[in-house]
């Protein structure tokens, strides 16, 4: 008796792997997606970045500063080429 269901268990469990067809590319979009919006999979770090870890005095400079409401403003930064488009998303000229 023993036997007869240790058997019926492994064909049932043989027969439910077949229901699941395997795929090759299975995730293939997904990759894909990803990989186009990454800029920059392996970035160089600029020679006066801090790496690993920080600085524990510039963090704590940067929190006194905090504190005192003396907060340094980021710099901006242009992402366009400067050229003139001739786009009008966002005009708001209806």
């Amino acid at each position: 008796m023993r036997g007869i269901k240790s058997t019926i268990a492994l064909a049932m469990l043989a027969s439910s792997s077949a229901c699941a067809p395997v795929d090759a590319t299975f995730g293939d979009a997904v990759k894909t997606d990803y990989s186009l919006q990454v800029i920059n999979p392996d970035p160089r770090p600029a020679e006066s970045a801090v790496l690993e870890g920080g600085s524990g005095d510039r963090a704590a400079s940067a929190n006194e500063r905090y504190r005192k409401g003396e907060t340094k403003q980021p710099q901006s930064i242009q992402t366009t080429g400067g050229g003139k488009g001739g786009g009008s998303a966002g005009s708001g000229s209806n």
